[in-house]
């Protein structure tokens, strides 16, 4: 007899997905253990505490972009705000050189690039959703153009810059999981764990905005209210993320289809734990697979930009085509 049922209810998907990401976790921080132990574990932990904030903020702002969108191929990232952290990193070597950026400080640095990129995509993200209408193209058109922009002021800015900086800024442009030190990842953590609290509070009323502007509305929410503070939420975190690691502009895509698929139900209750754990998993085993088995023949960025550009082309194409 042949039945319809999942193999797997969430509740179980979601169990099976959080043992594979501590498992993955235990892994990373156990493998080749020796040496300076005391050493390798601070940097390890950095890392792993690195990539848990990444799949949090990554997954979480997509999630809630998509969303409120009512679109699976729309993210954050495809808005330009890799290609403004770009010009920013620019524009902060070149106007303060390498004197002036020890001035301000890591953490002076971090914290004026979060703002400014939050900025950015809270007036870009209010703009776009003014009219209460949102098409698929336009949204597409803009985030085209704004990259664009960025991208070719940033190339000029670099064309008269002085080798060292430009080394430097090379340094910077692409997306490491090594980079954040523990001032910054306490900063971080403190911020992004009272965003997850507050949209684990919302994750009823997410359900209810999924049905769309008339039915929210229709059902008791203030449908521009709502979506003003989770493209607050969603801006807040992809500034985060875009600022501790650089740009991963596939990484959430990937994270939230796949989450959508896995643990089987649209309810944001099992969708926004799936997101993270899917994350984690991803990052985790791939900077496994780097370190252990390509012996770090390459970048974990490049094949999460790769795998989530392929998915980025299809899902276009296929959603195009009906």
């Amino acid at each position: 007899m042949v039945t319809n049922r999942r193999a797997l209810s969430p509740a179980k998907s979601l169990l099976l997905l959080t043992l594979l990401a501590v498992g993955l976790a235990l892994v990373y921080m156990t493998v080749q253990l020796r040496g300076n132990i005391s050493y390798i574990l601070l940097h390890r932990s950095q890392v792993l505490l690195t990539m848990l904030l990444v799949a949090f903020a990554c997954g979480l702002s997509t999630l809630l972009f998509q969303t409120v969108t009512q679109n699976r191929i729309l993210t954050p990232a495809v808005m330009g705000l890799e290609s403004l952290f770009v010009l920013l990193q620019t524009l902060l070597i070149y106007w303060l050189d390498l004197s002036g950026l020890s001035d301000i400080g890591t953490s002076g640095r971090f914290v004026l690039e979060a703002g400014l990129l939050m900025l950015f995509a809270t007036l870009l993200y209010r703009w776009l959703f003014s009219s209460g209408w949102l098409d698929l193209h336009r949204v597409l058109l803009i985030g085209l153009v704004c990259g664009t922009l960025f991208r070719s002021s940033a190339g000029l800015m670099q064309r008269l810059m002085s080798p060292g900086e430009f080394a430097l800024l090379q340094s910077r442009i692409f997306a490491t999981f090594t980079r954040a030190s523990g001032p910054i990842l306490a900063l971080c953590s403190l911020v992004i764990a009272m965003v997850a609290l507050i949209i684990w509070r919302l994750r009823h009323r997410l359900d209810v905005l999924a049905l769309g502007p008339t039915q929210a509305t229709v059902l008791g929410l203030a449908w521009r209210r709502n979506i003003t503070l989770l493209l607050l939420l969603s801006a807040l975190l992809v500034a985060i993320s875009t600022a501790l690691v650089g740009p991963m502009m596939f990484l959430g895509l990937l994270v939230v289809n796949l989450a959508y698929a896995l643990p089987g139900s649209w309810r944001h209750s099992y969708l926004l734990p799936g997101c993270v754990l899917i994350g984690m998993i991803m990052l985790t085993g791939g900077q496994l697979l780097l370190e252990r088995g390509l012996g770090m023949e390459g970048t974990l960025s490049v094949l999460i930009e790769f795998a989530g550009g392929l998915l980025f082309i299809w899902l276009l194409l296929t959603k195009g085509a009906k």
